[in-house]
């Protein structure tokens, strides 16, 4: 198994190099980056692992660097190091979705009591992620008539009121449904349904949204 990463975004230098020391000599990975618009450009594309974020940098605060993070809906851990009895300012990162924070100058064994938490936590974060990616590509797999199909699976319908909403014969939502649980790589019904759940298409059909039939 790899070593946990951790990401430093401090544009002090000194820091950068003494974290990546102390990270390095307690087990993990460590990569470093100056500037807000360094990590920015690479945070798309980095492996899952612990932020430690400064809030006070000239370029663009940590809180705005947060920020872009929810706006991308990036799952990298937060950790935000504060100036000493900055509450307020913690208080905000955690709002904005860090998970916890550590005043400078901090305790070594604080710090890592933090990350150890952290990394419980993200391990969980991580899988969860990991499922709804599988779950959307699985989705995204199906032909439109097949997705049309599942749709009115979801909402209960049998195959012959699918049949008639979509002008179609029974057997051909038969050979449709079971195209479907191909493409979805399933091998029973009730899976293809927890896909389908999983993936919104319950909360498509409260709305009202999907059920209209196809033009012809």
């Amino acid at each position: 198994m790899g070593r946990d990463i951790v990401y430093i975004l401090d544009d002090d230098e000194a820091i950068r190099t003494s974290l990546a020391f102390f990270l390095a000599s307690a087990g993990f990975f460590s990569v470093p980056f100056a500037s807000p618009a360094a990590f920015l450009d690479q945070a798309d594309h980095l492996q899952p692992g612990c932020l430690l974020l400064d809030v006070r940098m000239p370029e663009m605060d940590g809180l705005e660097v947060l920020q872009h993070l929810v706006d991308r809906n990036n799952v990298l851990a937060v950790v935000v190091m504060t100036g000493h009895g900055d509450v307020v300012t913690a208080v905000r990162a955690m709002k904005l979705g860090a998970l916890d924070f550590v005043e400078k100058p901090f305790e070594e064994n604080l710090l890592l009591g933090i990350l150890a938490r952290v990394f419980a936590t993200l391990d969980g974060a991580v899988r969860d992620h990991a499922r709804q990616r599988h779950v959307m590509l699985q989705l995204s797999r199906l032909t439109p008539r097949e997705h049309e199909v599942l749709v009115r699976l979801v909402a209960g319908l049998p195959n012959k009121l699918i049949a008639f909403d979509l002008g179609i014969s029974i057997r051909t939502v038969e050979v449709h449904r079971s195209a479907m649980m191909d493409r979805l790589g399933v091998r029973s019904f009730a899976e293809a349904l927890r896909l389908a759940i999983e993936g919104g298409l319950a909360a498509t059909i409260t709305s009202g949204a999907g059920l209209e039939r196809p033009a012809a």
